[in-house]
């Protein structure tokens, strides 16, 4: 694989690629529009979906070229559907110079098919899992998951939405139209000079992530929508490295949250602003009915105030006040409604969305618990001076935990000094507590990253095996994650 350093970046002209594969985000003809990308249904593809990691260009800025990396293009791949009750072969081939993977983040399968460092494709090798899709509809998310290349391949473009849907979901009339009023939105953060791509590096990069300086919505920096005059449904990926995004809208519109990492919730709750963390979804619907364009903000990033940050982000509520003015957030994506887009009726938001049975804490038959830690120079708390679970750097050789199939647990998870977004393969789990106290409002829903730094207690069930392959647990702080702060559990 190419690294792309700021070396590799900054050189003129860069990597050629066939105009096939070669994705001109920010183009003249395209400048500003939301680009969708390319929808792959698995049933109109005979439940066969391929997929190619490949080096590539792209343009971001008018004349500015920046290599990158891509799945089936230049940056980012297409949207992956597939339907609840299928069994779905991916076919993953590696056209890079290095070792790649790609995890179903989200997906509940058994190990061996989860797509995690013990699923490593070699350059030129291909990967033929068959999935089998058998959970509720919601938004997941693939990307790398390679050992000490997570940060640098999604950073550089591995990643995509997959989206499940079923029977109950399509029952709801819910926005639908792919592209039109069911809108992918992948958010990412990414560090340009000179209209340029560049890796960041040092100090700041091993403490907190690589961080950057333009917000891109599939791939385009900050890019408008045009949308139907009615109500629309977003599904919203952070897809960045490290950063965490409080989101809202420019005029304090109301919106209504539907879905989260595990799918829809039992209810729409109705909200102002929505914080998500990286490897985190929502859904959300927003009514565009009063024709006035509008924008999707987020709060400016401050990446020392991480340090101090607490777990407890995703408050309902007001995200401005008085005194807060436009240099106070970052526009992520605007909105210019169209009356007739579409040419659909208009959709209603559903009070009751979709039901599900959360495991009864008192069949817990344990409780674990698991401290993220790092250390840099002394300066943090790991005792070792390594990124450290429970202060042990990430083994692929050991197993950390081993669980029993069909068991129901507890974990409590914290982190110190600051906050860390905590993924956890093959399943989903329930917030029970927080800090001692209930949960907070955006902890409710089926999830399988949550953010923590005071103590978040999880009930977990498992209901995949992986005995052939371990499951992970990491922080996704995709950086943090490469350095070691991970461990693995076997469930059988």
């Amino acid at each position: 694989m190419m690294l792309l350093n700021r070396r590799t970046l900054l050189a003129s002209g860069g990597l050629l690629l066939a105009a096939a594969c070669t994705r001109k985000f920010g183009s003249p003809e395209r400048a500003g529009t939301l680009p969708i990308p390319r929808l792959v249904d698995a049933r109109q593809h005979g439940q066969l979906i391929n997929l190619r990691a490949q080096e590539g260009e792209t343009t971001f800025f008018p004349g500015r070229r920046s290599a990158t990396l891509g799945y089936n293009g230049s940056y980012l791949g297409p949207t992956l559907r597939v339907h609840r009750g299928d069994d779905v072969t991916m076919t993953v081939g590696n056209s890079l110079s290095a070792d790649t993977t790609v995890h179903w983040h989200g997906l509940l399968v058994p190990g061996e098919l989860d797509g995690s460092p013990h699923q490593l494709i070699a350059p030129g090798a291909t990967w033929r899992p068959t999935l089998p899709i058998r959970q509720p509809a919601a938004t997941l998310f693939y990307h790398s998951h390679a050992h000490g290349l997570t940060g640098e391949q999604v950073y550089s473009g591995l990643a995509g939405m997959l989206v499940v849907t079923d029977e109950e979901e399509q029952g709801l009339g819910l926005p639908s139209d792919y592209g039109v009023d069911d809108l992918p939105v992948l958010i990412q953060d990414r560090q340009f000079e000179d209209g340029r791509l560049v890796m960041p590096t040092g100090m700041m990069v091993a403490s907190q992530g690589r961080r950057g300086n333009t917000i891109l919505v599939n791939g385009a920096p900050t890019p408008r929508a045009d949308v139907p005059d009615r109500l629309v449904r977003l599904r919203l990926v952070n897809g960045s490295n490290a950063r965490i995004y409080e989101l809202s809208f420019s005029d304090d519109r109301t919106f209504h949250w539907i879905g989260t990492e595990g799918g829809l919730l039992a209810r729409s709750v109705e909200l102002q602003a929505l914080t998500l963390a990286p490897g985190q979804r929502a859904e959300i619907l927003v009514s565009f009915a009063d024709g006035k364009p509008v924008a999707l903000v987020t709060a400016q990033d401050a990446s020392a105030s991480m340090m101090g940050m607490m777990g407890g982000m995703g408050m309902m509520g007001d995200h401005h006040d008085d005194e807060d003015d436009a240099s106070t957030t970052e526009t992520v994506l605007t909105f210019s409604p169209r009356p007739g887009l579409g040419g659909r009726a208009a959709a209603a938001v559903p009070l009751l969305l979709a039901a599900r049975t959360v495991p009864d804490p008192e069949a817990a038959v344990r409780r674990r618990r698991f401290v993220l830690n790092m250390s840099m120079g002394g300066m943090m708390d790991s005792d070792d001076g390594a990124y450290a679970i429970n202060d042990r750097p990430f083994d692929i050789d050991r197993i950390d935990e081993e669980v029993g199939l069909g068991d129901v647990e507890i974990w409590k998870v914290s982190g110190k000094k600051m906050a860390h977004p905590f993924h956890i393969h093959g399943v989903h789990f329930d917030v029970l507590r927080r800090d001692g106290d209930d949960p907070d409002l955006l902890d409710q829903g089926p999830r399988d990253t949550i953010v923590v730094k005071e103590a978040v207690e999880l009930l977990v069930g498992f209901d995949q095996p992986a005995t052939k392959a371990p499951f992970m647990y990491h922080c996704h702080i995709l950086e943090h994650e490469d350095e070691g702060m991970m461990g693995q559990f076997t469930v059988g």
